[in-house]
């Protein structure tokens, strides 16, 4: 045993002893070994180069900084523990305080619940509502017995206390010992609710639309007119009458567009008239556009169409909405302007017309405003929905800089974008009037183009030839929908006074090649190259110049 003991105090002192040679040999480090260092530096600094003389004070500046920080962060971490402790100190005796503080709250809380009950009661006379708690202060209209009791007329006991007992037969009002009664409550139904909906007019705007269409004179419409004249004739009255100046060729795709899409968007640098081509266009069909300046914050579909105010029991409605309904009433083609459209993310605010718009069937265009129809709602609404005109189209105004939002495929896929970058130069002519069309007459113009000039079958083979080539090269192609626009788009641009390929040009340069931006170009610039000669090949020098270009800037962009 004496042995063992003596293994034990052996070892444990032999560690005990190199624990404080530790300690000791990091005091010496620290504190009272910079004599040794000092000795150490003047017996080789002197003798030193200027250069190796630099190098030596840096190297003793370092070496004095690392234990100065050392002590520093010691001493710092130590004043930090103390703080923490007398500050959980403190913060336990504010816990407890803010615990008792809540639940005083609470207490006032349910006092003031009890007590909104009894006015309640006071103000239904002798109509009684049992008490409904936290509800009576969080719902957005006050408790009536009608919205208690779902209508139903009930019989409720009055207990000892003041509480109320639902009985399982009526009982007579009768004393049952000292300070105690038990009544009986028949509580009616309460029709105010179905008086409100039928005095409420939730839609005043709309109401006034109403009004207005009433006695509407509507003017003769020309039903002669060409797709030629009709865009030649706009060029005509937008220089005479609004001093703007068009060339043929934005015309020309601005109304192929309106044959291809309900969604066109204007892009380019400001003051090339992007906003002034549609709202000139409107007066030109004498339907003056509803301009609607898309603000940063929009973010749902209530910014543009509004929402029902569950307090007042009206309806917030927007210009966008009036126009909208007003176009129910419109027999001419009706514009919206979405200007600076791409402020906010468009594929949020916007979203829910993107959709309706794809819709196969116009009688699924249906936007849903309020639940239910109420009486004096207005006349072209039903059941609390408004269906969106097929003479109405909405075109978007965009510019890309820095305050603005990309706009995205989704968006781009389901418009007809058209760039507007140069001013066309001003003439003279005489002063022209305005062109009364029918959305019937316009429609049944754009379906003539269709079959006056459909899409040559050797145009046809040289598109299925590109889109091949895409698709092998750069995994692009020409999506179902880019095709129909193309079959709808390029007859009625022939029709307006253009030509088969330049409106092909157009379409593949916009909508197809633009989703090279989407790409990593700088991977894949020879390629581009070799597509341009590839369309070189098959179109001809001469032609697709907008795509030759476009391939070109974005080659030399990266």
């Amino acid at each position: 045993m004496s042995e063992f003991l003596k293994l034990a105090f052996e070892l444990i002192s032999k560690i005990i002893y190199n624990i404080v040679q530790c300690f000791m040999a990091l005091f010496h480090l620290l504190f009272t070994g910079w004599g040794e260092y000092a000795v150490i530096f003047g017996t080789y600094f002197w003798g030193l180069s200027p250069v190796a003389k630099i190098l030596a004070l840096i190297l003793a500046a370092v070496l004095i900084a690392i234990p100065i920080l050392i002590v520093v962060l010691l001493v710092r971490h130590f004043i930090l523990n103390v703080r923490l402790k007398a500050d959980h100190e403190d913060n336990s005796t504010l816990y407890r305080e803010i615990g008792r503080l809540n639940k005083q709250v609470l207490d006032l809380i349910d006092e003031k619940n009890k007590l909104l009950a009894l006015k309640v009661n006071a103000m239904g006379g002798t109509e009684r509502i049992p008490y409904m708690g936290a509800s009576a202060l969080t719902d957005d209209k006050l408790h009536t017995v009608a919205n208690v009791t779902g209508g139903v007329p009930v019989t409720a006991e009055v207990g000892p206390n003041g509480e109320y007992v639902t009985p399982s037969a009526d009982v007579n009002v009768e004393n049952v010992g000292e300070g105690k009664h038990l009544g009986t409550v028949t509580i009616e139904k309460d029709d105010s609710t179905d008086t409100q909906q039928k005095n409420a007019v939730r839609f005043p705007k709309l109401s006034l639309v109403d009004q207005k269409y009433v006695d509407y004179l509507y003017p003769t419409y020309d039903e002669s007119v060409t797709l030629q004249q009709f865009t030649e004739g706009y060029r005509l009255y937008a220089a005479s009458q609004m001093k703007l100046y068009y060339t043929p060729e934005v015309v020309r795709r601005f109304v192929a567009g309106m044959a291809a899409s309900k969604l066109l968007i204007l892009e380019g640098i400001s003051g090339t008239g992007k906003t002034s081509l549609p709202y000139s266009f409107s007066r030109y069909m004498a339907n003056p556009a509803t301009i609607v300046s898309v603000q940063p914050s929009y973010r749902d579909r209530t910014e543009i169409l509004g929402y029902f105010n569950e307090f007042s029991k009206r309806f917030n409605e927007t210009e966008f909405l009036r126009a909208l309904y007003e176009a129910t009433y419109r027999i001419d083609p009706t514009l919206i302007v979405l200007d600076e459209m791409n402020l906010a993310r468009i594929e949020y605010y916007f979203a829910e017309m993107l959709s309706i718009l794809e819709m196969p069937s116009h009688d699924e265009w249906v936007i849903d405003l309020v639940p239910t129809g109420w009486p004096k709602d207005p006349a072209h609404m039903f059941d609390g929905k408004l269906m969106v005109s097929d003479s109405i189209w909405f075109v978007g105004t965009a510019n890309n800089d820095d305050s603005t939002f990309t706009i995205t495929d989704k968006v781009y896929d389901r418009a007809i974008p058209i760039e507007l970058n140069e001013r066309a130069n001003a003439f003279e002519c005489d002063p022209y009037p305005p062109c009364n069309i029918s959305n019937r007459h316009l429609q049944a113009l754009f379906a003539q183009a269709k079959v006056d000039y459909p899409i040559s079958e050797a145009t046809i083979e040289k598109m299925n030839r590109l889109d091949l080539y895409l698709q092998t090269r750069f995994k692009l192609a020409f999506g179902n929908r880019i095709i129909k626009q193309m079959y709808d788009f390029i007859p009625v641009y022939v029709a307006c006074g253009g030509t088969e390929i330049d409106g092909l040009d157009y379409i593949v340069a916009r909508k197809v090649l633009k989703k090279f931006e989407s790409l990593n170009v700088s991977f894949v610039r020879d390629e581009i190259k070799e597509l341009i000669e590839y369309i070189d090949k098959t179109f001809g020098k001469t032609k697709m110049e907008d795509s030759r270009a476009y391939l070109l800037r974005i080659q030399n962009f990266y």
